[in-house]
C-alpha cells in the first residue's frame, strides 16, 4: 500500500488518546535504535572473545534485523520497519556517517605520507592496484553471470567493483594492530601509512567511480561526468588551499579558550556540514566533502582531541549503528541461492583476498622485509570492514549493484575482515614480555641501595593521584638519605573510540611521555620540583589483555624496587584482571593501594607539611610481610610518619590442632586464596626465625621513634577490621602472605571477594567490613616461588582435608 510521506506526523498524542506511536517517525525511530544498540551491543560481547572489531557486531547485526533474518517476518517489517520510515533512519544514519568520515579524515595525517618514502607507497600502489585490476577483470563475469547486472553500464560497474575489492579498512586496521599490540612495532608502523596511502586512493576511486555512475543514468553525455570530477578537484583544491590554512587559525585560537572554544568547535562542525553539502551538489558524496574537510584541521595541539570528544561518542556510540541497521535492511542473503551463486561467492572472497595479499606480499618482499612479515602485512591489508560497506550502499543507491551482488560484497567484507585476526595471531607472534628474561635483573630490594630506590607508580584515572602522591612522599623515607626515582606510568585503555586508537598510533614507542597539558603528567612533574624528585611521567594505550605486560616491561627496564597499582571496588572487573597478573608476572615487588581518602586532607586544603600520617603495620610474618616491614623501615625515616608495629602472635588454646595447607582439588581462584605451592618445602622454625630477626632488625633501627605492641588474637577477622575501622590510622600495611602463619592459613577457608590481595588485605579491602583506613598490600618478588595456586585446609590431628562452606 503507498503511503504519503507528507501524511505521516513527527509525534503522537499518546496512547491514552487513541495513537499508536508505531504510527509517528519519532517514536518509532527511537524504537528502531533502542533495537539497534541493544542487537549490536549483544553481539560485540559475542564476539568480544574472539578478538573481533566492533564493526563486524555492528555488521552482522544489521543483517540480521533486515530480510536476512527477523525480516522474513513480514508482521514484523511492517510494523518495526515500514517502508514510509526507512528515509528518516536513512537521513539519521547519513547524519553519523557525515561524521565518522569526518573523523577518518581527523585521524588521517597527510604529513606522515609524505615523510613515509617510496617503500611505504611502492606498497600501499602494489596493494591496491592488483586486487583493482583483478577486480576489473572479474566484474567482466559478474556483469555477465549476476542476473540484472547485464543493463547496467561498463564502466561504472567495473570502477565499483574494482573499488569494493581493493579497498582497504583504515579505522578497523588501526583497532586490529591495536588489538594485537602491533601499532607501535615496525610492521604495524608500515601498516598505517600503506593503509593511509591506500584510503586516499581509494577515496580517489570512489569519486571516480560516482561520478561515471551518475545516479544510474547511463544515458547522460560524458562531458558530465567530466564536469562532475572537474569540480571535485577544484573543491579539494579550495579546501586544501584556502580552508587548510583558515582551520589552522580556528584551531590555535580555540587552544586554551577554555568556554570560548565551544564557538570554533561549532563552526568547525557546521563547516562539515557545509563540506557535504558542496560535495553533494557537485554529485559525489557528502561523505567526500567531510572527509576531506577532517584532512584539514590540524594534527597538533588539542583542538582535535576536542573535536573528537564531542563527536565520537555519539556519533560511533549511537548514530553510526544506525547506518549499519540500514544496510542491513538492504541485504538479502538469501538472494546467494544456489551453487552458482555461493560459487561467485568463493570467486569474490578469492579475487579479492589473493589480490590485495599477493600484491602486498611481492612488493614487501622487494623492499626487503621478512618474509613472513610481509605475508602478515598482506593478510592485515585485506581487512575491510565499514568503508567497504559504503562503497557498497551507495553503488546500490546508484543502482550499479543489484540486491545479490550487494550481498555477495557484504558477505565478502564481514567474511576477510573477520578472518583478519585469528590469521594474524596464527602466523606472526611479535616479541612479547617474558618474566622469565628479568629474573636475573638487578632489581632492587628495599634495604639494598637507599641512594638509588626506584618506583614505579601506576595510575588509572586523575582521581588516583593524590593518593599515589602522598604514599609515593611517605616510602621515599629521609630526603637526606636517599634519592627517589619515580616512573609514573599512566594506563589509558585502548577502546573502540577514534581518541583511543589515534593516541595509540600517535606513540612511535610502546611508551611515551604525556601531552605537557595533561594533568596527570602536571601534578606529578610539580611533585617532582617541589618534593626534588626525579620524576618521569609516561603512558601507554593498551588492551586491558596485555595492560599488565607494559607494566612488567617498564619495571623491569628501569630496575625499578617497587611498583604501586590503585585498587578499588569501583575499577570494575577488567583492571582488577590487570592487577592480578601484574602481581602475578612482576619483576620485582608489588604494592596495591586501597584508597579510601589517603591524601585527602591536602585535597581540603590542609598545609601538606603540616600533616602527620599515622600508618599502621600488620605483622604476622612470612616473606610478603617482612618485605612490608622493609617498606615501614623507609617510612619510619620520614618526619611526618607517625608508624606503629602490631605483631600478632598466634594464642593456641591447649588441645587445638596446629593448621597447615595443601593443594587443592579446586582450581578456582576466583573466590578463593592462592598460596605458593612451594609451601611444603618452607622449614616453619626457620621462617619463625626469619620474622624474629626481621622484627629484631626493624625495632634496631627505627629506636625511638616507631610504637611497636605484639597482641594475641583468637579472631584473626575481628583484630585486624578493628584497626582498620578505627579510624585512628590513615593507612594500614600489610603483605599478601602466600607463605602463611597458621592463623593467616587458617583464613583459607572462608569465601574472597578480592583474592589476589591476599586473607588479610582481602579482609581490610571489602567495603562490607567498615574499614576506614586505606590499605597496602605488599607482595615481594620471588621468582623461584612465584607460582600459586588455591589451597585445602588440612588439620595434623587426623590429617582431612576440610573444604569450607562457600568455596
Amino acid at each position: 500500500m503507498a503511503v504519503n510521506i507528507t501524511a505521516i506526523k513527527t509525534s503522537s498524542s499518546g496512547v491514552w488518546q487513541g495513537d499508536n506511536p508505531l504510527n509517528f517517525a519519532f517514536p518509532l525511530l527511537i524504537i528502531q535504535t533502542i533495537l539497534v544498540l541493544i542487537l549490536s551491543r549483544s553481539l560485540a560481547l559475542v564476539f568480544k572473545p574472539l578478538r573481533q572489531p566492533k564493526v563486524i557486531a555492528e555488521i552482522v547485526g544489521g543483517i540480521l534485523l533486515g530480510p536476512s533474518a527477523l525480516g522474513r517476518n513480514q508482521t514484523y517489517m511492517h510494523r518495526i520497519f515500514p517502508a514510509w520510515s526507512t528515509p528518516i533512519l536513512e537521513s539519521v544514519a547519513s547524519i553519523g556517517l557525515l561524521f565518522f568520515l569526518f573523523l577518518v579524515g581527523l585521524e588521517l595525517d597527510l604529513r606522515s605520507l609524505q615523510r613515509s618514502g617510496r617503500r611505504a607507497l611502492s606498497i600501499a600502489a602494489a596493494g591496491i592496484s592488483l586486487p583493482f585490476a583483478l577486480g576489473i577483470g572479474v566484474a567482466f563475469f559478474l556483469h555477465s553471470a549476476v542476473p540484472g547486472e547485464d543493463t547496467v553500464g561498463y564502466g561504472s560497474f567495473l570502477v565499483f567493483i574494482g573499488v569494493a575489492l581493493s579497498i582497504t579498512a583504515f579505522p578497523v586496521l588501526a583497532r586490529i594492530l591495536a588489538e594485537l599490540k602491533l601499532l607501535a612495532t615496525p610492521l604495524g608502523e608500515t601498516a598505517m601509512v600503506v593503509a593511509a596511502f591506500n584510503d586516499v586512493a581509494a577515496w580517489i576511486l570512489l569519486a571516480l567511480a560516482i561520478a561515471i555512475s551518475g545516479g544510474g543514468n547511463e544515458h547522460k553525455s560524458p562531458l558530465v561526468s567530466l564536469l562532475v570530477l572537474a569540480s571535485g578537484i577544484a573543491f579539494v583544491a579550495v579546501e586544501m588551499l584556502l580552508v587548510k590554512p583558515a582551520m589552522a587559525w580556528v584551531a590555535k585560537r580555540a587552544e586554551g579558550r577554555g568556554n570560548e572554544s565551544e564557538i570554533w568547535i561549532s563552526l568547525t562542525l557546521a563547516g562539515v556540514l557545509a563540506s557535504g553539502l558542496v560535495t553533494d551538489f557537485i554529485g559525489i558524496h557528502s561523505i567526500f566533502g567531510a572527509f576531506v574537510f577532517g584532512l584539514t584541521v590540524p594534527k597538533e595541539g588539542e583542538f582535535v582531541g576536542k573535536l573528537m570528544e564531542r563527536i565520537e561518542d555519539f556519533v560511533t556510540g549511537l548514530l553510526l549503528p544506525l547506518y549499519f541497521a540500514s544496510s542491513g535492511l538492504k541485504t538479502n542473503v538469501a538472494t546467494i541461492n544456489g551453487g552458482r551463486a555461493w560459487g561467485l561467492l568463493a570467486l569474490v572472497i578469492t579475487t579479492a583476498s589473493v589480490g590485495k595479499i599477493i600484491g602486498t606480499f611481492l612488493v614487501a618482499l622487494g623492499c626487503k622485509m621478512p618474509v613472513r612479515e610481509a605475508f602478515t602485512l598482506g593478510v592485515i591489508m585485506n581487512t575491510k570492514g565499514l568503508v567497504e560497506l559504503i562503497v557498497l550502499n551507495i553503488g546500490k543507491e546508484r543502482k550499479v549493484l543489484t540486491e545479490e551482488m550487494f550481498a555477495i560484497l557484504v558477505v565478502m567484507a564481514l567474511f576477510t575482515t573477520f578472518i583478519t585476526t585469528p590469521v594474524v595471531m596464527a602466523i606472526y607472534k611479535p616479541a612479547r614480555y617474558n618474566s622469565k628474561k628479568l629474573e636475573d635483573d638487578s632489581t632492587l630490594p628495599f634495604d639494598n641501595d637507599p641512594k638509588d630506590f626506584r618506583v614505579l607508580a601506576c595510575v588509572h584515572e586523575n582521581r588516583d593521584v593524590t593518593s599515589v602522591i602522598n604514599l609515593v612522599e611517605i616510602v621515599r623515607g629521609c630526603t637526606k638519605k636517599s634519592a627517589l626515582k619515580l616512573y609514573i606510568l599512566h594506563l589509558v585503555e585502548l577502546t573502540e573510540r577514534f581518541s583511543s586508537i589515534s593516541m595509540a598510533r600517535r606513540m612511535t614507542l610502546p611508551f611515551t611521555f604525556p601531552n605537557p597539558r595533561d594533568f596527570v603528567s602536571v601534578a606529578f612533574e610539580a611533585y617532582g620540583q617541589l618534593g626534588r624528585v626525579h620524576v618521569r611521567p609516561m603512558k601507554t594505550v593498551s588492551s586491558m589483555s596485555s595492560m599488565h605486560q607494559d607494566v612488567c616491561r617498564v619495571a623491569g627496564e628501569k630496575h625499578v624496587s617497587l611498583v604501586i597499582v590503585p585498587f578499588t571496588e569501583s575499577i570494575g572487573d577488567v583492571w582488577k584482571v590487570v592487577n592480578q597478573m601484574i602481581l602475578k608476572e612482576s619483576p620485582c615487588s608489588v604494592a596495591v593501594l586501597v584508597d579510601r581518602g589517603f591524601g585527602q586532607a591536602a585535597q581540603e586544603g590542609t598545609e601538606a607539611n603540616n600533616i602527620v600520617r599515622k600508618v599502621c603495620v600488620v605483622f604476622f610474618g612470612g616473606p610478603d610481610d617482612r618485605e612490608a616491614l622493609q617498606l615501614a623501615v623507609r617510612m619510619a625515616e620520614h618526619p611526618k610518619v607517625k608508624l606503629t608495629i602490631l605483631r600478632f602472635i598466634k594464642s593456641r588454646e591447649e588441645g587445638e590442632p596446629s593448621v597447615a595447607l595443601r593443594p587443592s582439588a579446586m582450581k578456582s581462584s576466583e573466590k578463593k586464596y592462592t598460596f605458593s605451592v612451594a609451601m611444603h618445602a618452607i622449614d616453619s622454625d626457620r621462617e619463625k626465625g626469619l620474622d624474629d630477626a626481621a622484627v629484631a632488625d626493624f625495632r634496631r633501627k627505627v629506636e625511638g621513634t616507631t610504637g611497636y605492641e605484639e597482641r594475641s588474637a583468637k579472631n584473626i577477622i575481628q583484630a585486624v577490621m578493628g584497626i582498620g575501622g578505627s579510624g585512628e590510622y590513615e593507612l594500614v600495611v600489610v603483605g599478601k602472605g602466600r607463605f602463611p602463619c597458621s592463623m593467616v592459613a587458617e583464613l583459607a577457608g572462608r569465601p574472597a571477594e578480592h583474592a589476589e590481595l591476599g586473607p588479610v588485605g582481602d579482609v581490610l579491602a571489602s567495603s562490607g567490613h567498615g574499614v576506614l583506613s586505606s590499605v597496602l598490600v605488599v607482595q615481594k618478588h620471588d621468582v623461584l616461588h612465584s607460582e600459586e595456586t588455591p589451597m585445602s585446609l588440612v588439620f595434623d590431628s587426623d590429617g582431612v582435608a576440610v573444604d569450607m562452606p562457600g568455596r
